[in-house]
């Protein structure tokens, strides 16, 4: 294992390199998160009132974003495999969205077999770092059948540890987001001082592709963008951020880029800039990063680094903050002793749908 030491002092010591106060000193909720990515479950960490202890991703652009957009927050260019479980100590949450290949069709869902499975390194944190709570998000295919098994041991190897635990699939579309993206959910906490949890209920905002991204196609002068707002009015299909190994940024496979054109977008890649006047009425205008963050809510003033391929692909692979934010909220109120009820005892292993 590598030895990974925080900027400063070591993070259990609750010292960063900016001066911040120390763990002991901090009245909100401290997470440790990993996998942080562009930030989009950092974003909704932050509503919810964390403070981020740590934020652990191993891609430079990531870790860049974040360091770009919250100068105030320690960022660790890093394998997780590399992390000290003290650096957890006195922290209320780890996070994090442990990467997807394994259970993603894309990936050939080899689970366990993948190397890139990072869930026993999650309980070897747990473990060694023992936070309050345990907040993990992946693909829906982690809710599959053919991994009822993994998700047994999953479950066991929390208990063991002295956690509930409790799984569930959630779509971004039901919390405020014009897009159909089902999140799979892991939520433990230590039984022995959280007494409950309940997942959150959807929004009932309905947002659609047009109403999100209309004003940034229209900004250059687009003749056609009240034809195309007729044409958008539905959620977007989900975001697809790709793989490192494979070539540039599209919207995702062949069906992803049928549904697509449906709401008369070009899936095929994306535009440095909005259409002009001059494209024609008819025109089916490819999205840009920044009209693909607006479809992920990220705010207007997120700045992602990197290319566009680069960036692309930072806010394809997020988790939606409006999505983290609905279940980091129900997280810091069972660790404020707001929720009754566990809802989900430790040994039950069939996921819960919304």
């Amino acid at each position: 294992m590598k030895e990974i030491l925080l900027p400063g002092e070591p993070c259990c010591h609750g010292v960063r390199s900016d001066g911040a106060a120390k763990i002991g000193e901090m009245t909100e909720p401290r997470v440790f998160e990993i996998c942080a990515g562009a930030g989009g479950l950092a974003l909704g960490l932050e509503s919810a009132g964390f403070q981020h202890i740590c934020a652990v991703d191993n891609d430079p652009y990531a870790c860049q974003t974040l360091r770009i957009n919250r100068p105030q927050w320690e960022v660790l260019e890093a394998d997780v495999r590399d992390l000290r479980g003290e650096m957890l100590l006195g922290v209320d949450l780890l996070a994090g969205g442990v990467p997807c290949p394994p259970f993603s069709i894309a990936g050939r869902q080899l689970g366990e077999n993948d190397e890139r499975d990072l869930f026993p390194e999650v309980i070897r944190l747990a473990a060694e770092g023992k936070p309050r709570a345990l907040l993990i998000e992946n693909v829906r295919g982690f809710a599959a059948a053919r991994f009822d098994s993994y998700r047994e041991w999953l479950v066991d190897e929390l208990d063991r540890l002295g956690y509930f635990s409790a799984f569930r699939v959630l779509d971004a579309a039901d919390f405020g987001v014009p897009q159909n993206r089902s999140r799979a959910f892991l939520v433990a906490f230590d039984r022995s001082c959280v007494r409950g949890f309940a997942w959150p209920e959807p929004s009932g905002s309905d947002m659609t592709v047009a109403d999100a991204i209309g004003d940034l196609l229209g900004a250059r002068g687009w003749n056609g963008v009240e034809n195309w707002r007729l044409r958008a009015r539905a959620p977007a299909p989900t975001l697809v951020g790709g793989s490192k190994k494979h070539g540039g940024p599209d919207l995702g496979p062949t069906r992803a880029k049928k549904q697509w054109a449906v709401l008369q977008v070009d899936g095929h890649g994306l535009a440095d800039v909005a259409p002009g006047p001059d494209a024609p009425v008819t025109h089916a205008p490819r999205l840009t990063v920044r009209m693909a963050a607006r479809l992920q809510c990220f705010p207007d003033d997120w700045e992602f680094s990197g290319g566009k391929t680069a960036a692309y692909r930072q806010v394809g692979n997020a988790l939606p903050p409006p999505l983290a934010a609905a279940v980091a909220r129900q997280v810091r109120a069972a660790l404020d002793g707001e929720s009754e009820g566990f809802e989900h005892a430790a040994r039950q292993l069939r996921l819960l749908k919304a």
